[in-house]
């Protein structure tokens, strides 16, 4: 059996096919990162596999575009590496990719022009560095001791500097990011107006800001926003 066929029709359809059954010899399964299991049955395919197995059985033809809807959701981060490396690869080779995400991150580290939607509407287009350039100054990062306290240090820290900026929270990280404007909060006064309402702060920083703060500055929400499913990036 040859190429174009994807994993999940061969899980459902095939289940006794292999990796090499689905995939033209032209296609080396080591290619995708599949030599190992290459002659294991789809079927015991992680998910990870799966997405690779995807990307091979597209790569079959040589496309001249390639469509990619959200590839690495669901992945973990190394399966997530290993996959970008492999559109890295075909970009190099001339395919036109067109990929949509909504891991901001990864419009950053692939794409050469983004085109951020929201609500289903194109709000914004350019480079990274062109849609970086809207949000303008510095980032302050603020991370705390206790994950627990994060969104009330980003409340506090927030009507501290009058209620004006927008905090963005990572949950897992215990840390918020706030968009800067000349002049506005060093990052030693914004540590002090936390801790002065009980909360420990164990780091206050500056960065320049992330197609993350990008994409907060004009939705006005975060990218992954599961009550929001029509937000996201297409590069």
């Amino acid at each position: 059996m040859k190429g174009g066929v994807v994993a999940e029709q061969l899980t459902k359809r095939f289940g006794a096919f292999t990796a090499l059954d689905a995939i033209d010899f032209t296609v080396p399964p080591g290619r995708v990162g599949l030599s190992a299991a290459a002659g294991r049955l789809v079927r015991t395919y992680s998910g990870g596999m799966r997405r690779r197995l995807d990307l091979a059985a597209s790569m079959v033809v040589s496309p001249v575009v390639l469509f990619l809807d959200e590839p690495t959701t669901g992945l973990d981060p190394p399966a997530r590496l290993e996959l970008w490396d492999v559109v890295r690869d075909l970009r190099r080779e001339g395919t036109t990719i067109l990929l949509t995400t909504q891991y901001l991150e990864e419009a950053d580290q692939l794409a050469d022009r983004i085109s951020v939607i929201d609500a289903g509407r194109i709000i914004a287009e350019g480079t990274a560095d062109e849609l970086k350039a809207l949000v303008g100054g510095d980032v302050l990062v603020v991370e705390v001791a206790d994950r627990g306290d994060v969104h009330r240090a980003a409340k506090a820290l927030v009507e501290h500097m009058g209620g004006e900026p927008e905090a963005l929270v990572d949950d897992e990280l215990g840390q918020f990011s706030i968009r800067l404007t000349a002049g506005s909060i060093s990052p030693f006064a914004a540590g002090r107006a936390v801790e002065e309402t009980g909360i420990k702060v164990t780091d206050v920083s500056l960065r320049r800001p992330s197609l993350d703060d990008v994409f907060l500055t004009l939705t006005g929400h975060a990218a992954v926003d599961q009550t929001r499913p029509d937000s996201e990036v297409l590069s």
